[in-house]
């Protein structure tokens, strides 16, 4: 699907001033996978029938990121804000509303959140959710008092359509499972495109050109993240299709933690990409990240696997 202009709005006054109701979806829509694209797909025919715009509700931080006593307590992030508005984008959708969660909507009461944020906040004429969508105070609004509250306030209620893989659900959990087990081909077939990191280029501690391997560093930009260890990837910079050797991690033997990065040591390519974009294709999983006692072994293993890549794509 081409894409069109889609504005982002952080409040629903900011909507309103340009536009005076919509046809609404909710969720994370965490990967924007196949599953979701079919209610984007479903959001579009409302509102085209209803000749008005579609919007998508955009839930940030998600609830289990807040609620999270740490980092490694909720689940990993396929897709970042950034990544996620981009792939709406790209599906033809006329709005997002970035709604924030936060401790005071946490504690918004269901028929609140109905009436001032769907009713009179987004002049909502039909919203497109699934049967098992929970909100409101102690998650005690569900599909069914949705169905109430639309009789009540004038707007139409519609189930989400659903999508299966082999006999599955497709959904952002079975995502996750298949990027921790490696399986790109059928991660590839849940979202409907190859999976892919895309960030800024910054400069690191130097210590990748020091071994003789020099990575371009991506900060990842997400509590925990979805991959850990080597990779042999694509990396698209411009118009140009590019082979690289990826770490993905918190490199254990050089730091003792922080935010993990993404180091891609591109073959055969010595141009300066600092403040450049690069989007990360992942093929092939060559190793888990591990610890090495020393820098020499970790030298070693580099070399051992950008070979490794390199017999990846020229078999």
């Amino acid at each position: 699907m081409a894409n069109r202009i889609m504005l982002v709005v952080k409040s629903p006054e900011e909507f309103r001033r340009h536009a005076a109701s919509c046809v609404a979806t909710i969720g994370k829509f965490d990967g924007v996978h196949r599953g979701h694209q079919a209610i984007l797909s479903q959001l579009r025919d409302k509102a085209s029938e209803l000749h008005t715009p579609a919007l998508v509700i955009l839930i940030e931080p998600h609830p289990e990121e807040f609620f999270a006593p740490s980092p490694q307590d909720c689940p990993p992030r396929i897709t970042t804000l950034a990544e996620k508005i981009e792939l709406l984008e790209g599906q033809g959708i006329d709005f997002v509303y970035q709604l924030r969660f936060d401790r005071t909507l946490s504690q918004l009461g269901a028929g609140q959140y109905v009436r001032d944020i769907l009713v009179d906040g987004l002049g909502i004429r039909a919203l497109i959710i699934g049967n098992d969508f929970r909100f409101g105070r102690g998650r005690e609004g569900n599909f069914s008092l949705l169905t109430t509250l639309g009789q009540q306030y004038g707007f139409e209620v519609l189930e989400t359509a659903g999508c299966e893989l082999d006999g599955r659900r497709v959904s952002s959990t079975f995502i996750r499972e298949q990027l921790a087990q490696g399986d790109f081909a059928t991660v590839a077939r849940l979202l409907g495109r190859p999976y892919s990191i895309s960030g800024e280029v910054v400069r690191g501690r130097q210590l990748g050109a020091d071994l003789g391997f020099p990575p371009c560093n991506i900060h990842l930009h997400r509590q925990r993240i979805p991959l850990h260890g080597v990779f042999a990837c694509e990396a698209l910079w411009q118009d140009r299709r590019l082979r690289a050797a990826v770490n993905i991690g918190y490199r254990p033997t050089v730091s003792d933690g922080g935010d993990a990065l993404l180091e891609a040591h591109i073959l055969d390519f010595n141009a300066d990409l600092y403040g450049q974009t690069l989007q990360i294709i992942f093929c092939s999983q060559i190793r888990q990240e591990m610890k090495f006692p020393n820098l020499q072994a970790l030298q070693q293993q580099i070399a051992r696997d950008v070979a490794r890549v390199r017999a990846f794509f020229e078999p």
